[in-house]
C-alpha cells in the first residue's frame, strides 16, 4: 500500500491564507456592488423635481400706462362689511382675507380716488385703463407678476359687487377698485364705484 503524500505545514498555512484573501476580495467586491446599486436607485440619487412657489405677500403695485408705482397696505372689512381703505392717498390696499395675486381666485387691490384739497391720489386715473393694458404686482420675494386688463365696470355706491372677490374658473385675476363719481358732502363719499378686472399673464 502506497503511503499518502502530505503537504508540509508551512506550505498548507500559505493555501490557507491565499483562499481566505480571495473570500475576503470576493466579499468586498459584492458588497460594493451592493453598495452601488441601492445608491443609484435611492432618493437621494434620483434628479429632484423643481418645485414652482407660489406667489409671496404683496409688497407694491405698479401700473406704468398711470405712473404708479404704490406700496400696499394690508386691509380688510369695515365694521359695516365694506372694503377698508388703505392708510394714505397714495398707497394702496391689498384684501388680505383674499388670494394673493397671482393665486388661483380673484385678488382684490383698492384705493383713493379725488383726495381732499386736491392732492393727488393713487387711483386718479384708473379710470384711463383700457382693454389690454399692464398691470405689476411685485411681492415679498421680488417677483413681479404680469396682469392684463380684460374690461372696466362701474357700479353704484350701494350696489352689490361680489364678482369683485369671486371666481369660479380656477385661475388668477386682479381687480382694482376705487371711488367715481360725484362727491356727496352728507353721505362723505362719492356716488359711484369703479372696478377694473384683470387676468394674469401666463407664459
Amino acid at each position: 500500500m502506497k503511503r499518502l503524500t502530505t503537504v508540509p505545514k508551512g506550505e498548507l498555512a500559505l493555501v490557507v491564507y491565499v483562499l481566505v484573501g480571495l473570500c475576503l476580495v470576493l466579499l468586498v467586491h459584492l458588497a460594493l456592488a451592493s453598495f452601488l446599486e441601492s445608491s443609484a436607485t435611492s432618493p437621494a440619487a434620483r434628479p429632484h423635481k423643481q418645485v414652482k412657489l407660489g406667489p409671496g405677500f404683496p409688497v407694491r403695485l405698479e401700473i406704468p400706462k398711470i405712473n404708479v408705482s404704490a406700496n400696499l397696505d394690508y386691509v380688510g372689512l369695515t365694521p359695516d362689511g365694506a372694503l377698508a381703505a388703505p392708510d394714505t392717498p397714495m398707497s394702496a390696499g391689498w384684501y388680505d382675507k383674499g388670494p394673493r395675486p397671482g393665486e388661483k381666485g380673484s385678488a382684490v387691490i383698492d384705493g383713493h380716488f379725488g383726495w381732499r384739497d386736491n392732492i393727488p391720489a393713487v387711483f386718479d386715473n384708473l379710470s384711463t385703463l383700457q382693454k389690454g393694458d399692464k398691470i405689476y404686482v411685485v411681492d415679498e420675494n421680488d417677483r413681479r407678476i404680469a396682469f392684463v386688463v380684460r374690461e372696466s365696470i362701474v357700479y353704484g355706491s350701494d350696489g352689490a359687487v361680489p364678482a369683485v372677490f369671486r371666481s369660479s374658473d380656477g385661475k388668477a385675476h386682479l381687480n382694482l377698485i376705487t371711488c367715481e363719481g360725484t362727491w356727496n358732502e352728507l353721505q362723505q363719499s362719492y356716488s359711484n364705484r369703479l372696478v377694473v378686472f384683470t387676468d394674469m399673464v401666463t407664459r
